[in-house]
């Protein structure tokens, strides 16, 4: 016997993978040909959805497109933190340090995740996109100011800011790199560089 709530389990569960299947469909998508020239006939039909299931999950091309950035901001700060709480976890301690391992670590999601940095990072995106974005650099720049903890230090919210736009351009880089070794090698010049951005006075 199917139960009411078994049979809202299962339908619970198409709808995630219709979702999935849609965001997967869009991501290809939009890596191909930018947001501009993405159409949600090529989405639906790579996803094997209906234009209806699209706009019942998503409401449009725009709204697509901002669930993509949204996932990707979270995988990436998640990449971050992770490798933060490792090198906590290992003993260090400082602040600086830190905040330069979750650098790296934002970095290499960057070339891990590259056909959607590409995306991201060269904009183009739905009307509004931009202040979303913008809106985004300015939490991750309050992010960085508390790990950082820069608040008491002479031009720290200037050097928090220097320090986050040094990593948000660095991450095109190494996202439109032809290699893993090239990428990988140019993230760990970026963050030497921020290190001596951060401590000036260390890199005498």
């Amino acid at each position: 016997m199917t139960t009411a709530r078994g049979t809202a389990d299962r339908g619970t569960g198409r709808a995630r993978a219709t979702r999935a299947a849609l965001l997967a469909a869009a991501r290809d998508a939009f890596a191909a040909g930018g947001f501009a020239d993405a159409n949600i006939t090529d989405v639906v039909a790579r996803a094997g959805a209906s234009v209806g299931s699209l706009y019942h999950h998503f409401g449009g091309k725009a709204d697509l497109y901002l669930a993509l950035f949204e996932d990707y901001q979270i995988r990436q700060e998640q990449r971050a933190a992770d490798a933060v709480r490792e090198a906590r976890s290992n003993g260090l301690q400082d602040s600086m340090q830190l905040w330069l391992v979750g650098a790296k670590a934002y970095l290499l999601g960057c070339w891990e995740e590259r056909d959607l940095a590409r995306v991201f990072l060269d904009g183009g995106g739905p009307p509004g996109f931009e202040l979303i974005a913008r809106r985004r650099y300015r939490e991750w720049v309050r992010v960085n100011a508390v790990l950082l903890n820069t608040n008491d230090e002479p031009l720290g919210e200037t050097l928090v800011v220097v320090l986050t736009s040094v990593v948000a351009e660095a991450g095109r880089e190494v996202a439109v790199q032809e290699s893993e070794e090239t990428a990988v090698r140019l993230a760990g010049e970026f963050v030497e560089l921020l290190g001596r951005i951060g401590r000036p006075a260390d890199s005498l």
